[in-house]
């Protein structure tokens, strides 16, 4: 093989030049082979500084140390791979490494250019033994082959292209790479320290090793004493030396061209072709032409030729292997997928078998329905067909309350009612197709959680998250909607509701979640102090009726207005029934659920008071807090025990009656909200400026019986959903959803759901919650409502951004929401906002 000819061998490349090491070629990375002698030159004029080839635009491919490039693709230096202690002698891989040495130096020296370096250390090696020159961390750093009085001083040329690398890899940010393999190199360093030939010392010998006999005279470095330098590089390639203590000795000894006894015997040829090429007398040496032309460099060139050949079929198997093994783990991947969504389709079809089912025995008695609604005219007189009392099994079979009175109409006319109309029906609504995605989650969430419990024998029927409180079923219904139903047969809905424990919390989540799209304003409420510039609400309250409601907030006023008056009267200003006026600014209020005119307020100086709306008059006042109050609640297991969470850090329990506190609970954090549980006095649940919601047992009051732990900031609102399920607000923008029952480590860090689309970074924006319905205000200055079953948001409603005292819109976006209450287990919802608006909300189709 001529050095001219093409090959495309990875194995044995005459080119002298790594495919991976293309960087010092012109910009782009090569696709195809010319011939390798053009390479070599791109190559040497690269690296030696000539520009006549380069472009301006091609100085940007020199950015890179080629040591960096080298140690990037887990090369070793030529003296690593020859100080190998396991390396043995193999005849061709030799030559031709030696070979790819030659081709490079004979390129440099066609140009006029004297390599100096050709040394082990400034060659690397690729895995398949491909040979580039570099420029190793040792070239100038010994100084020894440097020739002060040549015509270029290879320290100069050394050192300047590393710092330019370098610089050009800093200025292409890949500072940090640079670094982190250099590092690399310094480990390897250090743990050839413990190797018989730590590198430090072999490099520090290596350029006395390496310098010809005339340049230890003083001459300067020519040609022939890069072929020297190819001389002892030969040796070193045919001799290798198990330590380096022997080393030394024989590196020494080849100074006198003193070779050992083992190569003399064992390899004659290449001791004799070495000492030609060691020839004290630089004219005695032969020329790179001679070198080239030479038996000893082509007599093996066709064995070169097929182990080449086999080394390419070898490695082109490599390839293939490779490929295989990429395309068979691509193959296992996606088996393992189908086989998972083979599980979740088979888990599909038993569903689907199972609400099919359960819609046959409602077809079955769909006729006693028919008789039912024909029997009553409540239908015919514009009331609902069918409510539910608190103590009656899910209505989770109902759908929205349009699809449903549709389904009842067929019935009555004696028309079949057909599935796939209903179906399309539920598909055509958009709200439902835009959030598809995550209603599929919550589907496979509750499956999942479902199959888990029923794995360990427990039942998600009665205290299911998604389903109503205590298990029973209640459906929202309007002030004039019927809350009876004495002839609906209990039996029609009880049947088989055990069989599927998903279907009823998910099936009537869904159907809440249809049954109202919008938020419609029933009433404004206008106030008369409109001259006042104070107007933020801090808090709303409904009293235990939902007849009257409270506002508090900055103007340091407690107003009760009687909702129905305000919602019936179209007024120019309301006022209030009753209103009582405190000494500081007011931040939360509650009703007694017992005592229909008793009503609680906190305020900014840490003063819980107790005031009687009947007689408008303060009824006892508690001070026991040294700082702000932010909330507080009266249980309604245990009307007579108040709890109130102050930035003191400090949630006091008070006796109503006694109007002292009967209990603390010290905490490290602002307490920003409390909250009874509807069912019990017994426990309390708080957040806190620490980000985390506390459940306690007040009658172990030293530790939480549970912390929720989720929030990525300050806790501003907790309310129970139910008797196990506790929602939170954050100024992180998101609610979260807490199931109590699945805390039995003391910490819970799994949400059940966390709730996504409102604003709120900075402000307190209102909590409240009623019948598996969560409404919140938003910093956008909008009213949203989520139903707990799932994350999005079912409705929301924006304000207008009107002052109060004018009456006229502006463009305010400071504005937001700032308190929100339900008037009971209803439809209908108060909201405020910062500019003092009030506004009576009302859920609809």
């Amino acid at each position: 093989m001529e050095g001219s000819s093409n090959s495309n061998s990875r194995g044995f490349n005459t080119s002298g030049v790594s495919d991976r090491n293309t960087e010092f070629l012109p910009v782009e990375r090569l696709t195809t082979r010319s011939k390798p002698s053009s390479h070599v030159d791109e190559y040497v004029r690269s690296l030696f500084g000539s520009t006549s080839t380069h472009k301006s635009g091609e100085d940007d491919s020199l950015g890179i140390d080629p040591f960096v490039r080298s140690l990037e693709w887990g090369d070793v230096s030529l003296r690593q791979w020859l100080d190998k202690p396991e390396r043995s002698v193999d005849v061709f891989e030799c030559l031709h490494v030696f070979r790819q040495i030659v081709e490079i130096v004979n390129a440099a020296h066609s140009q006029g250019i004297v390599v100096h370096n050709v040394r082990p250390s400034c060659f690397v090696m690729s895995s398949f033994n491909h040979v580039s020159f570099i420029e190793s961390a040792s070239c100038s750093d010994s100084g020894s082959d440097s020739l002060e009085d040549g015509p270029i001083s290879q320290k100069e040329i050394g050192s300047s292209r590393r710092e330019e690398a370098v610089s050009k890899a800093i200025a292409i940010e890949e500072k940090g790479v640079y670094n982190k393999l250099l590092e690399r190199k310094i480990e390897k360093l250090e743990e050839e320290k413990t190797q018989p030939f730590p590198m430090k010392h072999i490099l520090a010998m290596e350029t006395s090793w390496y310098t010809s006999p005339e340049e230890d005279f003083g001459s300067s470095s020519t040609c022939a004493s890069d072929v020297y330098r190819l001389g002892v590089l030969l040796f070193e390639l045919f001799c290798p030396v198990p330590s380096r203590e022997e080393k030394s000795r024989t590196m020494s000894s080849l100074r006198h061209r003193v070779l050992p006894p083992q190569i003399l015997l064992k390899c004659p040829k290449e001791a004799s072709f070495c000492l030609w090429l060691l020839h004290p007398e630089p004219t005695c040496r032969p020329s790179m032409s001679d070198l080239l032309q030479s038996e000893f460099i082509t007599e093996p060139r066709d064995n070169l030729e097929e182990r080449e050949a086999a080394i390419e079929l070898r490695d082109r198997i490599e390839e293939q292997e490779s490929l295989l093994e990429f395309l068979l783990l691509i193959q296992q991947r996606k088996q393992e997928s189908a086989y998972r969504l083979q599980d979740t389709v088979s888990l599909l079809s038993s569903d689907i078998e199972q609400v099919v089912k359960r819609q046959l025995i409602l077809k079955k008695r769909g006729s006693s329905l028919s008789d039912f609604s024909k029997d009553d005219h409540q239908y015919t007189s514009g009331q609902p067909l069918m409510s539910f009392q608190a103590n009656e099994e899910p209505s989770a079979f109902l759908a929205s309350r349009k699809r449903v009175r549709q389904g009842i109409l067929a019935l009555e006319n004696g028309v079949e009612v057909d599935e796939e109309s209903q179906g399309s029906t539920l598909l055509e609504s958009s709200r439902l197709m835009r959030n598809f995605k995550k209603l599929e989650s919550v589907y496979f969430l509750t499956r999942r959680r479902q199959m888990k419990a029923a794995a360990s024998g427990k039942s998600l029927t009665r205290h299911s998250p998604l389903s109503s409180e205590n298990g029973r079923g209640s459906m929202i219904v309007s002030e004039k909607s019927s809350v009876s139903n004495p002839v609906a047969p209990k039996a029609f809905f009880n049947n088989d509701s055990r069989q599927g424990g998903w279907i009823d919390p998910f099936l009537e989540g869904l159907c809440r979640y249809l049954s109202f799209s919008q938020l419609r304003v029933k009433a404004d409420l206008k106030q008369g102090d409109l001259l006042n510039s104070s107007n933020l609400v801090c808090a709303l309250a409904f009293d235990r009726e939902g007849e009257l409601f409270a506002t508090a907030g900055v103007n340091k006023k407690i107003k009760i207005f009687e909702c129905n008056s305000i919602v019936n009267d179209n007024r120019d200003i309301h006022y209030p029934v009753v209103e009582l006026a405190g000494r500081s600014k007011l931040s939360s209020l509650c009703w007694n659920s017992y005592i229909k005119s008793q009503i609680a307020s906190s305020n900014f100086d840490g003063v819980v008071q107790i005031w009687d709306v009947a007689r408008s008059q303060l009824v006892t006042e508690m001070k026991e807090h040294k700082k702000r109050v932010w909330s507080i609640d009266i249980s309604s297991a245990d009307p007579t025990l108040l709890a109130s969470g102050s930035d003191d850090g400090t949630v006091k329990l008070w006796s109503i009656n006694q109007g002292v506190s009967i209990g603390t609970i010290k905490t490290k954090a602002n307490v920003c909200c409390v909250q009874f549980p509807s069912d019990s006095g017994r426990s309390l649940a708080f957040g806190s400026a620490d980000h985390k919601v506390y459940y306690y047992d007040l009658r172990n009051p030293k530790i939480p019986l549970c912390t929720m732990i989720g929030h990525s900031k300050t806790v501003s609102y907790v309310k129970f959903v139910d008797s196990s399920t506790l929602v939170s607000s954050s100024t992180d923008n998101t609610l979260k959803l807490w199931d109590l029952s699945m805390s039995a480590s003391g910490i819970n860090e799994s949400p059940l759901h966390s709730f996504t689309g409102h604003t709120n970074l900075k402000n307190f924006v209102g909590l409240s919650v009623s019948d598996g319905y969560i409404a919140t205000g938003s910093e956008t200055n909008e009213v949203f409502v989520y139903h707990k079953a799932f994350p999005m948001p079912v409705m929301s409603y924006m304000f207008n951004n009107t002052d109060s005292m004018s009456g006229l819109e502006v463009d305010d976006a400071s504005q937001f929401i700032s308190s929100i209450c339900w008037r009971g287990q209803s439809s209908t919802l108060v909201a405020a906002n910062s500019n003092g608006n009030i506004k009576i909300l009302e859920m609809m189709t």
